[in-house]
């Protein structure tokens, strides 16, 4: 690995004679087309990135709180919707009055590199998960483990089966994720493999920001870059 110019280590994607890279790049180009997200400005949280005025004073777009209609800043809360798993922006008086609400929880609000995770490439067949880009959290609706991927159609759900989750929490016994609203991101189109755990809101970020990026056929190098500079803010944030 090569250093960036930012203190954190430039990681080499796998060579593209790699059989198993080439794979997984191919299916990855396929299957990100016509993710259905929000674009990545929407998704931002409180302390991740988001914009602010040259006075200082927030941002403001033309985005509107979910739940109320109200105009909202760039930096605004998030909440997740439980039965649907969907995110929904909102104002700070709603995020006050509903995150009691059994429908709606905050997001997470963590974020933790997991340089030593270990998940072994047959641990990783076992979740049968086409492409090398993915993130898992625990829905308390379902009461199981469930796997969010790009696909042709979106973001694919997955639900997966205890024993082969059972399988990397034994590999990996301090690894805890917070129900619903966080999640491990996992990267394994590059070499090494990166993890992380981040809220929920930000997993969802990442495929906002490979949809925005899109370009022709093939996605372009644009989202390439997305995806590096996505991981690269994140490893910022959990330092």
């Amino acid at each position: 690995m090569t250093g960036n110019g930012n203190g954190f280590p430039r990681r080499e994607r796998r060579p593209i004679a790699d059989a198993v890279a080439a794979r997984r790049r191919s299916q990855m180009v396929t299957g990100l087309r016509g993710l259905a997200s929000r674009p990545p400005s929407s998704l931002t949280q409180p302390g991740n990135g988001a914009t602010a005025a040259p006075n200082g004073t927030e941002a403001k777009t033309d985005e509107h709180c979910d739940l109320c209609s109200t105009s909202i800043p760039v930096d605004h809360r998030h909440m997740l919707n439980i039965e649907e798993r969907r995110i929904v922006c909102t104002c700070e008086s709603c995020w006050a009055l509903r995150s009691g609400d059994a429908e709606y929880r905050p997001v997470g609000s963590r974020t933790v590199w997991l340089p030593d995770l270990h998940m072994p490439d047959d641990v990783w067949a076992g979740f049968q998960i086409p492409i090398g880009l993915a993130f898992f959290m625990y829905s308390t609706t379902s009461e199981c483990v469930v796997a969010m991927y790009p696909s042709p159609a979106g973001a694919t759900e997955s639900e997966l089966h205890f024993d082969t989750w059972n399988r990397l929490i034994e590999l990996n016994p301090g690894l805890k994720i917070d129900p619903d609203i966080e999640g491990l991101i996992a990267n394994r189109m590059v070499d090494p493999p990166v993890y992380a755990i981040a809220p929920i809101d930000r997993c969802y970020e990442l495929t906002g920001a490979i949809k925005a990026n899109w370009s022709g056929i093939s996605g372009g190098t644009g989202v390439d870059e997305a995806v590096a500079k996505f991981f690269e803010d994140l490893e910022k944030k959990a330092s």
